[in-house]
């Protein structure tokens, strides 16, 4: 039987089978295992989990999550191309790695979990593919999946984002909602010649470590989007102005919050105190 260390690499697999990234896709290979292995390290130890991984596109990822003590991998992956590349995977590692074809934007992955890999701690470790990688992570921090860590490759920009402290030029939404359910850090950069293709900017792993304490509900985390949407739209503006179709001064008031400060200046928990009387 063919196991992982037998698998021919994965730039002559791509130029026997004479695949290309799709730009439509946001794809941007890692093929150096040296660096796959780093970010499955990153997110060590992971025995007794069961990681999602989202465009594996030829599994370079996926065979260092493999390599891992990791108990299953769930890869879902809406390219068909590279599905007879990760049937070479499964096949590698019997009974580890279950493939999902489907929008990863649309798959519910309590349900995968629940089918393929019940009992397991969830965690979500990817190379996301750039043209979604920010709604991936808003549907992940608000919605029903709890892992309990996230280790995500995006651009650079977003993954400073995620992780910028108040007053940042880089603070604004993505911070606070992050921040709002989770420690979160830059773990790895990345230039980007590591990549095939290589994109325009160079990437960031973002680590995100979920709060299992003080986690906002989803009504709360609902009412932290809609106040912080309105917040950064016009980050310029005082928040009585940017808030003003919330309530404005009167909203900042009874939160506690300086009506005369701008959004970036606000920390986690201010917006927290806002969206909570948005929801009330």
């Amino acid at each position: 039987m063919t196991g992982l260390a037998d698998l021919p690499p994965l730039r002559e697999v791509l130029a026997a089978e004479g695949l290309l990234a799709r730009k439509s896709f946001g794809q941007h290979f890692l093929l150096d295992l040296n660096v796959t292995r780093k970010i499955a390290r990153l997110a060590a130890p992971l025995a007794g989990s069961v990681v999602i991984e989202v465009g594996p596109g030829p599994g370079g990822l996926t065979r260092a999550l493999l390599e891992s003590d990791a108990a299953h991998v769930i890869a879902v992956e809406k390219d068909p191309r590279f599905l007879p590349l990760l049937h070479d995977l499964a096949a590698a590692a019997p009974g580890r790695l279950t493939l999902i074809e489907a929008d990863a934007l649309t798959v519910d992955e309590t349900a995968l979990i629940a089918a393929h890999a019940p009992g397991l701690v969830p965690r979500v470790i990817s190379n996301l593919p750039y043209n979604v990688g920010t709604t991936l992570l808003i549907k992940w921090l608000t919605g029903p999946l709890r892992p309990v860590a996230m280790h995500l490759m995006f651009q650079k920009e977003v993954a400073l984002r995620i992780a910028a402290p108040v007053g940042s030029d880089a603070y604004g939404r993505l911070s606070v909602i992050a921040q709002a359910v989770a420690e979160t850090r830059i773990a790895m950069t990345l230039p980007a010649r590591a990549f095939t293709p290589p994109p325009k900017v160079d990437s960031a792993v973002a680590e995100l470590v979920l709060r299992t304490q003080d986690r906002p509900s989803a009504a709360r985390l609902a009412a932290l989007e809609t106040v912080t949407a309105h917040a950064f739209g016009q980050r310029r503006k005082m928040l009585r102005s940017s808030l003003k179709a919330l309530g404005g001064a009167a909203l900042c008031e009874a939160a506690g919050i300086d009506a005369d400060a701008r959004a970036e200046t606000i920390p986690v928990d201010g917006f927290l105190a806002l969206a909570k009387v948005v929801e009330a």
